[in-house]
């Protein structure tokens, strides 16, 4: 299926803020502001899962249909894993690009 639509692309009026952003370990990003994002609290829990379900995974031999389904199950997680990460980060850039007119990253 192809599928062609037409939109009209939102323009966001100007404003005057700036923000730096400084990326790190312990916080996600901490913001020139003071503000401090830490990463979403269900990637946590997501994690210890895979760590959970990967070792039973190694323990199966390869070609068996229990292998099979415990792969499956990690291939789920995984995919989890990832639409929380993303969901996260479009959330955060979207709200960080609406209220600031200049974002600077510190590398």
């Amino acid at each position: 299926m192809s599928f062609v639509v037409e939109i009209q692309p939102e323009i966001l009026p100007k404003t005057d803020n700036s923000v730096g952003i400084d990326l790190g370990i312990k916080t996600f990003a901490t913001f020139s502001d003071g503000t401090k994002i830490d990463a979403p609290k269900p990637l946590k829990k997501r994690i210890k899962k895979l760590r959970k379900l990967s070792k039973p995974l190694s323990h199966k031999t390869k070609g068996s249909k229990r292998y099979e389904k415990a792969r499956v199950r990690v291939a789920k997680l995984h995919a989890k894993l990832k639409d929380t990460r993303t969901d996260f980060l479009h959330k955060l850039s979207t709200k960080i690009i609406r209220e600031n007119q200049t974002i600077v990253l510190e590398v």
